[in-house]
């Protein structure tokens, strides 16, 4: 968790200074992502949103791999070699049919696999929310739906898209269970992962987990929260931050102190410093890696348009010819 913060709060630095583009961050929800996807074998399959870095990071996911997709550079999306996940999904919702999708092919080839897929609040008001779990509810699927509640769909409030109770009875109405738990305790966010992992693997259908947590944070980096939200409401949820929790209670368990922090910090400062260079370093990238990362096998006229691009890369680069000598002898100027 104290990795995916202090990457949080760095890649919030360089989005200010001009070197990332829009940014999400993931600050005061870690919990959720990290409890949640410590239940998964390697075998397993993650289909992430965009703001679980502290799973990303979990799963093998090198820093500079996930700064680069920030500076607007979709060979960040790349997912590493023999990592069983998918590239972060921007549009919101989209996710959880991929995740379905995943989880029926696991089924039918009987492969001894799950996928656990996340998602915010204000996905449980797109229509993708329904059909995904619909769709896993009538096959069983072995697929785990965690939903980061993180009280707000960009600026629309949780009570501003749904009148019922909780998120997690959603699930009642499509035939498989769903619990609340609480997003910033990152023990009881694993608990209820390994035993929905379990049922899944046991081909005992979905479980639909809301994890209840806050962005303490901004939604992106083009948002203004001040605009929508009370600032009491921020300083009652910077109390249930989940590091601080987290912390003292592996200290009254005399499994951490101080010494050990300020050494960990020291080691992710490093980690931190040196994946902003190798994320600088991979800036200058090749185009033709466009095609690299959509199709198992490029289609005819893909790779017709790869191999022009190719050419048209490989030609001496011709200098400009300025506009006043095209039109000079029209105009006469």
């Amino acid at each position: 968790m104290l990795r995916a913060r202090r990457l949080d709060e760095r890649t919030l630095n360089l989005q200010r200074q001009g070197r990332l583009g829009t940014f999400a961050p993931g600050k005061g929800q870690e919990a959720g992502p990290l409890g949640t996807v410590y239940a998964l074998r390697p075998t397993d399959w993650m289909v992430p949103s965009y703001r679980e870095a502290a799973a990303l990071l979990w799963r093998g996911w090198p820093m500079e791999q996930i700064l680069l997709f920030w500076a607007g550079y979709e060979e960040g999306q790349a997912v590493p070699e023999g990592i069983r996940d998918l590239p972060l999904a921007i549009p919101v919702g989209s996710q959880l049919l991929h995740a379905v999708g995943i989880a029926w092919g696991a089924q039918i080839r009987g492969e001894d696999s799950v996928a656990l897929t996340y998602f915010g609040d204000g996905a449980t008001s797109e229509g993708d929310f329904h059909e995904a779990l619909n769709f896993a509810g009538v096959f069983r699927l072995p697929v785990v739906f965690v939903c980061l509640n993180n009280q707000y769909a960009i600026s629309v409030p949780r009570q501003r898209q749904t009148r019922a109770k909780t998120l997690a009875q959603k699930a009642i109405a499509y035939g498989f269970p769903g619990v609340q738990v609480d997003g910033n305790d990152l023990l009881a966010a694993y608990v209820a992962a390994r035993q929905a992992v379990e049922r899944a693997r046991a081909g005992e259908g979905p479980t639909l987990i809301e994890c209840v947590t806050y962005r303490i944070g901004l939604h992106t980096t083009a948002d203004d929260p001040t605009r929508y939200r009370d600032e009491a409401e921020v300083r009652e949820w910077e109390l249930k931050d989940p590091l601080p929790r987290f912390r003292g209670y592996l200290m009254d368990k005399g499994l951490w102190t101080a010494e050990a922090e300020v050494a960990v910090e020291e080691e992710i400062r490093e980690e931190i410093r040196e994946a902003v260079a190798r994320f600088e370093a991979r800036r200058q990238v090749d185009p033709l890696t466009m095609f690299d990362h959509v199709y198992a096998t490029l289609s005819p006229s893909l790779a017709e348009q790869r191999a022009e691009l190719a050419a048209t890369l490989a030609e001496p680069r011709r200098e400009a010819v300025p506009a006043l000598a095209l039109g000079g002898a029209r105009d006469g100027r």
